[in-house]
């Protein structure tokens, strides 16, 4: 499956729009410059800052973001074959595009993607919130003859798939409104993900060529998920399923489609039934964090050989399933031993924050207690272009980092990690203003 590599929970896109001052309508704002006479998509009040995003990438300069918004009639019109090839009629297409206009407002949220440039406890201090919990305990009384069902079909947690509504639309209160069509449409011609969203593009228009949903209900986020769990066009394609037999795939106005829906997406991604996502745990002092990696598993008892111990001298109910360790706030905060369930939230999200807030928010809705070890509160999360001029900096002196886009993968990590030990530092991964100090210095 494509992967919804670029979601972003709803409940913060909605927060970094109000941060940044985004303003709520669709409507833009052009200008034409006097030197070329070529119209210009200019700040408003209503529309696109204007500003360069701060990835770094080339294709998020405002210079190419205008280039290719003066484009963006042609690249629209240029996915006709793809579209004819997927059996979109002609009729379909035209109706759907004849009028369509770039959202450049989109750009600013691009770059700002709140679960790559917060810190882990700042974004669980939003997520996981008392309001949260409290209300989710009431969806799960409320709605408890269905997640019955759902349960016994798919073996998929209830409190998984009740956490994962609260925090993509805080259980169908915040759904978005933008018009989905639109935001892919934007996003498949304008900015760095165009490869991805021209799937997404082309897989919206195929759920209206076949009736799946009207284009009023395909309304969402600005990186085009809908729905109380925010699926991608992609998505709900592949996984959206008529629960409630009333011969409509429903997971905007259904509650049994919704939650089996979604419970279908994790059992066909690899699901284990019976297991939690990991566990919280303590990281002894002088601990090898070079074994703190994502892809270095071990049995939980291996992980106890080492001296890792789970938080509050709980017992580990299986010493037989295989983890890996993350550390994101690296030998300053609480460690986690991360099982499979951990790795299929991910590819709901491929940020490890999200999937962490997805998982304690869980525990929490099953009568869990809050997280029992401190978070370096005094340390401050580094900037987007903070993050990506570490990354530059990283692989000028030799270390892979995958792409420099201001995200901090498996391969950034191990960079860090990598770095540290040659430079002297605890390698712990953790991406600190002192890493950043030093290798500014290096």
């Amino acid at each position: 499956m494509t992967k919804p590599a670029v979601r972003v929970p709803l409940a913060l896109v909605l927060l970094a729009c109000a941060l940044a001052g985004c303003g709520t309508g669709d409507g833009r704002t052009i200008a034409t410059t006097q030197s070329t006479g070529r119209q210009s998509y200019a700040q408003g009040s209503q529309d696109w800052s204007g500003r360069s995003g701060d990835s770094g990438h080339p294709q998020m300069t405002a210079e190419a973001i205008n280039s290719a918004a003066q484009n963006f009639n042609a690249c629209i019109q240029g996915m006709w074959p793809d579209a004819s090839r997927r059996g979109i009629s002609r009729a379909v297409f035209d109706a759907q595009t004849r009028e369509l206009t770039p959202e450049l407002r989109i750009m600013d949220f691009v770059d700002a993607q709140p679960e790559f440039t917060k810190a882990f406890w700042e974004y669980l201090d939003l997520l996981v919130s008392e309001d949260r919990v409290a209300r989710g305990k009431e969806i799960l009384a409320q709605h408890r003859a269905i997640f019955d069902t759902v349960e016994k079909t798919y073996g998929v947690d209830r409190n998984v798939i009740t956490a994962i509504w609260g925090i993509e639309s805080k259980y169908s209160t915040m759904i978005g409104e933008r018009y989905v069509l639109r935001s892919t449409a934007t996003l498949a011609c304008v900015g760095r993900r165009q490869d991805y969203f021209r799937n997404e593009f082309l897989a919206t228009l195929e759920l209206l060529q076949r009736g799946d949903v009207t284009p009023d209900e395909l309304k969402g986020s600005w990186a085009g998920a809908f729905g109380p769990t925010q699926f991608m066009p992609t998505v709900y394609k592949q996984y959206a399923v008529d629960f409630d037999h009333d011969g409509r795939r429903d997971i905007v106005g259904s509650v049994p489609d919704l939650i089996a829906s979604t419970a279908n997406y994790f059992k066909r991604n690899g699901w284990e039934t019976g297991q939690t996502w990991g566990y919280e745990v303590e990281v002894p002092k002088n601990f090898n964090y070079l074994l703190a990696d994502r892809g270095r598993q071990m049995t939980i008892h291996e992980w106890e050989r080492l001296g890792i111990r789970r938080a509050g001298g709980k017992p580990f109910p299986q010493h037989g399933a295989r983890a890996y360790l993350m550390v994101p706030a690296g030998s300053q905060g609480p460690g986690f031993l991360m099982l499979q369930n951990f790795r299929v939230i991910m590819r709901y999200n491929p940020s490890e924050a999200y999937a962490l807030a997805i998982g304690h928010l869980s525990d929490r809705l099953r009568g869990g207690e809050a997280l029992l070890q401190a978070w370096p509160r005094h340390e401050r999360a580094l900037t987007m272009a903070e993050r990506s001029e570490m990354q530059q900096l990283l692989a000028k002196n030799g270390f892979d980092v995958g792409e420099a886009d201001g995200r901090f993968g498996s391969k950034t990590r191990a960079a860090i990690r990598d770095y540290q030990a040659k430079a002297g530092l605890v390698p712990d991964g953790f991406a600190s203003t002192v890493v950043l100090a030093k290798l500014r210095g290096s």
